[in-house]
């Protein structure tokens, strides 16, 4: 394989593997020893990609400035417009809006006939109604999730029992019907599922758990996967 096409599939490994991934990983996934492997990365590097990590730990892209949307082909192009017409339909109007604008601003850096694939693309999204209801608090638990805050509840269980909580939130999952958060309960002591429209009152409750978020949550998805089932609030 020649050098130039060995780090490109570098950089799509880099892009859809799980981060950090190993350096074990990344040489299987292309094919050379974990020598060239290493010497690869300082390659990118010198050349502008800003990848994080070391030997013994990982690796994870922060910024590629290898991938233009110009290379994006036609089915890619159609997945972009699909899954974006999805989010402006979700229901909820910060995401809409950042998903109209990450589109516009794809188009406008692509070359003519890509900008007209994406213009006019054969898949569509079009519903009635919005697919999950308006959530008022949605901006205070994404910044949680992103800040690595807690967040400090008033929260009504499946029974109408309403308690006082504060947890860690990790991430907000969209399921069929209804949106749910995934997070530390400090209360119980274990991680809980919450569902968004059951949550009464909501605000960031100052207290730091960074850099522990992705930690855990790979933690309570391992816990998930070994279960039969999630052991949450809302069901």
């Amino acid at each position: 394989m020649a050098r130039t096409d060995r780090l490109f599939r570098l950089l799509h490994a880099m892009r859809v593997l799980p981060s950090p991934v190993t350096a074990a990983r990344l040489a299987e996934e292309t094919g050379v020893s974990l020598r060239s492997l290493y010497r690869d990365i300082d390659s990118l590097r010198a050349a502008g990609a800003r990848i994080d990590g070391e030997r013994g730990y990982g690796y994870r892209l922060i910024e590629d400035v290898a991938l233009p949307p110009q290379t994006f082909d036609r089915t890619e192009i159609e997945a972009l417009v699909l899954g974006l017409a999805e989010v402006r339909h979700m229901g909820d109007p910060a995401l809409a809006q950042a998903a109209a604008s990450a589109l516009a601003k794809v188009a406008a850096t692509l070359p003519d006939r890509a900008e007209q694939h994406l213009l006019h693309a054969v898949s569509q999204v079009r519903r009635s109604e919005a697919r999950f209801s308006k959530i008022p608090d949605m901006e205070t638990i994404r910044a949680g999730c992103w800040r690595e805050e807690a967040l400090a509840l008033r929260y009504s269980d499946k029974d109408g029992a309403v308690t006082e909580r504060q947890i860690l939130p990790l991430s907000i999952v969209y399921l069929d019907s209804k949106m749910t958060l995934l997070a530390w309960c400090c209360l119980r002591e274990a991680f809980r599922m919450f569902r968004l429209d059951r949550i009464e009152e909501v605000r960031i409750a100052g207290t730091s758990f960074r850099p522990r978020r992705v930690t855990l949550l790979r933690s309570y998805l391992a816990e998930l996967r070994g279960s039969a089932g999630p052991r949450d609030e809302p069901t």
